[in-house]
């Protein structure tokens, strides 16, 4: 960690905040002089302070830690590089627009890889009354079923939720030039060019 960079970063947050050293200190149980050398640079906080600090300036401890908020390329709304995760804890499902730090249930999460379809994993799309009709034969048992179905283009994302023991028939407007992507929980995330 570097003291400098660590705290720089801790008072331009605390100020985003509307916040002053005395009330940062109050949060987290320390003196507001505390606070002050941190910001100097001439300490740093005790590492069991850090979950609370970054929870009060909403941000991760791996930022405090690294000194920095790493920014992303803008994509100006463009959806094509789509990243979804999905917590292995509660099944939460998470998206985001570019490389993303992404964490549920304590654990940082990794975007979810999409694999070419096989004969298993095949979903049938046909375009009926300018709709994409979405059929498959693929098993939909509490076990193993396909938890999701995205339809995706360059500015929109259409995503219908699956549950165990439901079909998966379902009908997503017709977008051209889009992209099918469905979730099967035991063998990852797939897609397929319409």
């Amino acid at each position: 960690m570097d003291q400098i960079r660590t705290g720089s970063l801790i008072r331009r947050l605390r100020l985003e905040q509307g916040m002053t050293q005395l009330a940062l200190a109050e949060r987290l149980g320390v003196s507001d002089k505390a606070v002050s050398k941190w910001e100097r640079g001439c300490g740093a906080p005790d590492l069991s302070i850090l979950p609370l600090l970054s929870q009060a300036l909403e941000v991760d401890t791996d930022t405090l830690l690294r000194g920095d908020l790493e920014a992303n390329d803008l994509t100006n709304g463009n959806l094509k590089h789509m990243r979804f995760y999905l917590c292995p804890e509660c099944g939460n499902l998470l998206l985001s627009q570019e490389n993303a730090d992404i964490s549920c249930c304590g654990r940082r999460l990794s975007p979810l890889e999409p694999q070419k379809t096989d004969p298993a994993h095949l979903l049938h799309a046909e375009r009926d009354d300018g709709e994409w009709y979405i059929t498959t034969a693929h098993c939909m048992h509490r076990e193993h079923y396909i938890s999701f179905v995205a339809l995706l283009s360059g500015d929109t994302l259409i995503l219908k939720k699956r549950y165990p023991e439901w079909t998966l028939e379902t009908r997503l407007p017709y977008l051209p030039q889009s992209t099918l992507l469905w979730y099967c929980t035991q063998h990852g995330l797939f897609s397929q060019r319409l």
